[in-house]
Formats: C-alpha cells, structure tokens, sequence
C-alpha cells in the first residue's frame, strides 16, 4: 500500500498544490488559457507522439479491444442518460450532460500520467488510442443529441456533420495520434534536435496537466451537490472501471497491461469537457461543474484503491 501512495501521492500531490494556488490567488480563469493552450496544443501532443511512434506497428491491430472498451463507456453513458431522462423526466439536454458526466472520464490529463507511472511506457499505446476512439464517440454523440433536443444553435444536417468531422480531425490529440502510427509503420526516426524537444515538452505535459486541474477544480467552488451525484459518482468511479475489467478480461490473450490501463481509464474523473460542453448549451451548468469537483475529489479514494488491488493482483 505504501508503494502505492508513493506512486499517486506526487501525481495527486500537484493537482492539491494548483488547487491551493487557485484559491489563495485572484488571476482568475483567464489566466488559465495560455496554460490550457500550451497542455492541449504544445505539451500533450508531443507525449502522444511519442509513446506510439516507436510502438510495434502490430499491437495497432487489437480492434476487439479498443472496441470493447469504447463500448463500455458508451454503456455507462447510456445508463445514466436513460435514468435522467427515463426516471427523473429530465429533457433530452440534460439527460446528454448527465451521460457525459458518468462517462466522460478526464482521461487526456489524468490518463497518461497515471498510467504511464503506474505501468510503464508500455500503457501508452491503449492510452492513447482509447483516448482518441471515446473523444470521438463523445465528439458525434453530444452534438447530435443536443441538435435533436433543440438545444444550441438551429443548424442543418449537413452543417452539424461537417462541425463533428471537423472537431474529430483537428482535435491535436488525435492529429498527434495519426502522425505517431504513420512514423510507427514507416519506422520514422525524427533528427536529434526535434526528438529532444519532442522528449522535452512530453516530460512538462503531466505536471502541467495536473497543475492546471486543480486550479480549475479552485475557480469552480462547489456551490450544491446535486441530487444526480448519488448515482454519477458510483457510475464513474466504481461501476465503469469494474464492468471495463470484466470485459476486457474476457477477451482472448488480451495483454494484463492493456486491460489495467483501460480500467484505470475508466475509473478517472469526470472530465472538465463536461462542463464545457454544458456551458456551451446552457444546459445543466452549475450541475456539472459540482460534479467535475466531487468526482475529481472521490476519485483520490478510488483511483488510490485501484492502483492498490491492480498491485495486489
């Protein structure tokens, strides 16, 4: 256990450090941005790059397993939104918030360092193509279910397709994704010079990324917990992270690795997004941002104790 507080107590450690800079400062959200803009577009794309460019072009090819651990999610976001839309009578609108916010794990900051930490430079891979394939099943599944309940802006067919394909496509994530497989197949080796400062901006995404949450998680106090959190909470933290491994395990010589790092996924936070995205439809709002806070919060507990039973066997 000791071995295990060790690992996520320095990961936790600077998400607490940005939180008690967010409170006691008064820069405000705005001077979040430059931060934000270097972790999504400067930082983190690099780390992607680089876990998949020297990636074994054969381990790209385990489609039942990404497939099934996108189906997962995907599962858990139906289940929450049919209990708010089913159960609660709420719109179709907040259903889809509520969805994301038991599916929509904070899985492009927590995920790489956490797993990377936990298991090694071998995790990258699942990391990093999970990260892309859910991205863009929450990517189509938003929009299209807000566009149907009439909330955000009146858009046609072709228009809202185009918005997704977009967002898919230059999403930096996944660009660097793309571009990590295609030097993979090709076996591409970048100059001496480039690889240095692809290492050196891969190293400052993870501190960086967690500084960043916890400052956000500062400037969003928690107002009230909402009703919703009694079932939320347990969906994110505990049912998705329990049912990906009961699936992925049943797949055939699925690799131990793999299957740990997709459940360590799974049991993350709720991720900002949600809120982004509640905000962008001024659906839900002051609901999701409570429940990136709590979850962010639990998930101290419940990652720790994940870590714990993976190390345990």
């Amino acid at each position: 256990m000791l071995a295990v507080v060790a690992l996520v107590l320095p990961l936790f450690g600077i998400i607490i450090l940005g939180y008690i800079s967010g409170r006691v400062t008064s820069l405000g959200t705005d001077a979040l941005g430059w931060l934000n803009f270097f972790i999504v577009y400067i930082a983190l794309p690099p780390l992607f790059y680089d876990l998949l460019s020297t990636t074994p072009v054969e381990e790209f090819k385990n489609f039942r397993f990404f497939f099934s651990a996108v189906g997962v999610t995907f599962g858990m976001f139906l289940t929450c939104f049919l209990i708010a839309l089913v159960l609660r009578r709420s719109g179709t609108a907040q259903a889809t918030v509520q969805g994301l916010a038991g599916a929509y794990g904070n899985i492009g900051y927590l995920g790489p360092p956490l797993a990377l930490a936990a298991f090694g430079p071998e995790a990258g891979v699942p990391v990093a193509l999970i990260f892309c394939l859910e991205n863009t099943m929450h990517f189509i599944v938003a929009p299209s279910l807000m566009a149907f309940s009439g909330g955000g802006d009146k858009t046609s067919i072709l228009r809202l397709v185009g918005g997704i394909v977009k967002r898919i496509v230059t999403h930096p994530f996944i660009v660097a994704t793309v571009v990590g497989i295609t030097a993979a197949f090709y076996q591409y080796q970048l100059p001496p010079a480039a690889e240095q400062i692809v290492k050196s901006l891969a190293s400052a995404a993870a501190p960086c990324a967690l500084f960043a949450m916890g400052v956000t998680a500062a400037l969003r106090p928690l107002k009230r917990i909402p009703l919703a959190v009694s079932y939320i909470a347990p969906v994110k933290l505990l049912v998705h992270p329990m049912l990906m491994f009961l699936v992925l395990s049943a797949i055939p010589d699925a690799d131990p690795t793999w299957v740990l790092a997709a459940v360590l996924l799974a049991s993350l936070p709720t991720a900002t997004n949600v809120f982004v995205i509640a905000q962008q439809y001024s659906v839900w709002e002051e609901q999701a941002s409570s429940m990136v806070v709590i979850t962010t919060a639990l998930s101290m507990l419940t990652v720790t104790g994940l870590l714990y039973l993976a190390g345990a066997g």
